[in-house]
């Protein structure tokens, strides 16, 4: 039968996958964040857009913008919520999200939290069908890593978001996620976290060294064969992008292939020890590796029980992604679900919720540090939690690619990577 091709992956990119599984991204035995981002390409490799010809149903118009839909919020007091695990505020006996009990004693809507959402290839796999076929998914907000989400946005499979029922977010969101490529202004997304790659290193293992550069990493040699370095493309070609001076929101193929070059040369050198999902945390924490590139959010966890554990910031900058709340096509409380997004986005609230799980707010410093500071003065004076003007300067969002560039860039580092 005949499938859809641009967005079928190469078998390159399908090996980037299966390695990003096996290295522990998708292990249920490791964080949140270890699940988080399966190769972009692998979205649409098992059962993907090209699968949805094939099984008789259509694939997606391409045009921008969601189907509006009856909304029955104004009746129906509830709001279904798909969320990742462990990823929202607990209380002390495991058995409620006292967030959600709140706003459900505010305004009367009862919200059903559902955390099934394993990884977003898995995730994209169960609602795909429902939206390729126009249907109801029976959840009115879902929470997908910033490509995926792009995707879905510009496949036409999420609805615009009504900005009269989203005061709080339009003000309080930080600037730094404002306006990304894949979704200008926020019309149809906003973050529920932000997740920084940063440089991570074992101050014991660097006999006191700061690491505090990708050229460090990839070039000093008393760090030889010490080195990690992450298998999601975007972060680690992202780095040594902003580490030879190029933007990452704005580069050609030609400074990808010579990122690609910069860290082949590392790997020929054996200054590489290894590319890893979050694994990397274990061989960070015992000295195994002397630094690496991370995600913040572990860093922040490592540090409470290992003070050799350090982070840097490069002058340079930092790759920056965020997971984003969406309103899904045919969701039955369009308007109850705006009010619940909104709802993270009030100071208090948004402390509550980054004092429990330690990602990157969304929330701007100015306007959450002094609520955070009430329940954890270490957590708001922390950059990886609440970045600061300086952090924040320094941030880069990685940018959109066409599908023809994602096969390609997901086949050359599938090389570089023994993928």
């Amino acid at each position: 039968m005949e499938q859809y091709e641009p967005d079928r992956p190469s078998p390159a990119l399908l090996a980037a996958m299966r390695r990003s599984f096996h290295n522990g991204r998708a292990s249920a035995t490791l964080s949140r964040r270890s699940l988080l981002r399966a190769s972009a390409g692998g979205a649409f490799a098992v059962g993907g857009l090209g699968a949805l010809s094939a099984c008789g149903i259509p694939a997606a118009s391409k045009s921008s913008g969601g189907v509006s839909s009856e909304d029955h919020s104004a009746k129906e007091k509830t709001v279904n919520f798909s969320n990742w695990t462990e990823y929202i505020d607990l209380s002390k006996d495991k058995k409620h999200h006292p967030s959600l009990d709140a706003f459900a004693r505010r305004t009367g809507i009862k919200v059903k939290y559902t955390e099934d959402i394993n990884d977003n290839v898995e995730f994209f796999g169960k609602i795909k069908p429902q939206l390729a076929a126009g249907q109801d998914t029976g959840r009115d907000i879902i929470v997908l890593t910033d490509w995926l989400a792009a995707r879905l946005i510009r496949y036409g499979w999420v609805q615009k978001l009504d900005a009269a029922n989203l005061p709080h977010a339009f003000t309080n969101l930080a600037g730094q996620f404002r306006d990304p490529d894949w979704d200008p202004g926020r019309a149809y997304s906003y973050p529920w976290q932000g997740i920084a790659t940063v440089i991570a290193y074992n101050v014991k293992a660097t006999g006191g060294k700061e690491i505090t550069s990708v050229s460090q990493l990839l070039d000093d040699p008393k760090l030889k064969g010490k080195v990690g370095l992450l298998s999601e493309m975007r972060d680690t070609l992202g780095m040594t992008l902003l580490d030879m001076g190029k933007d990452p929101r704005d580069f050609r193929t030609d400074d990808f292939d010579a990122a690609i070059a910069r860290v082949q040369k590392a790997v020929d050198n054996k200054q590489v020890r290894r590319f890893t999902g979050n694994d990397y945390i274990a061989d960070l924490n015992q000295g195994d590796l002397a630094a690496c590139l991370a995600w913040a959010g572990d860093v922040v966890q490592l540090q409470a029980d290992n003070p050799d554990v350090r982070f840097a910031i490069p002058d340079a900058g930092y790759i920056t992604s965020t997971d984003n709340m969406l309103i899904p096509n045919k969701a039955r409380h369009k308007t109850n679900a705006e009010k619940l997004m909104d709802y993270f986005y009030e100071p208090a609230v948004g402390a509550e919720l980054a004092n429990a799980i330690n990602y990157v707010t969304p929330l701007e410093s100015t306007v959450v540090k002094a609520e955070l500071a009430k329940l954890d003065k270490d957590a708001a004076s922390d950059p990886l939690i609440v970045p600061d003007k300086a952090m924040s300067a320094k941030a880069h969002g990685f940018r959109s690619l066409s599908a023809k560039e994602e096969t390609s860039y997901e086949q050359k580092f599938a090389q570089l990577t023994g993928g």
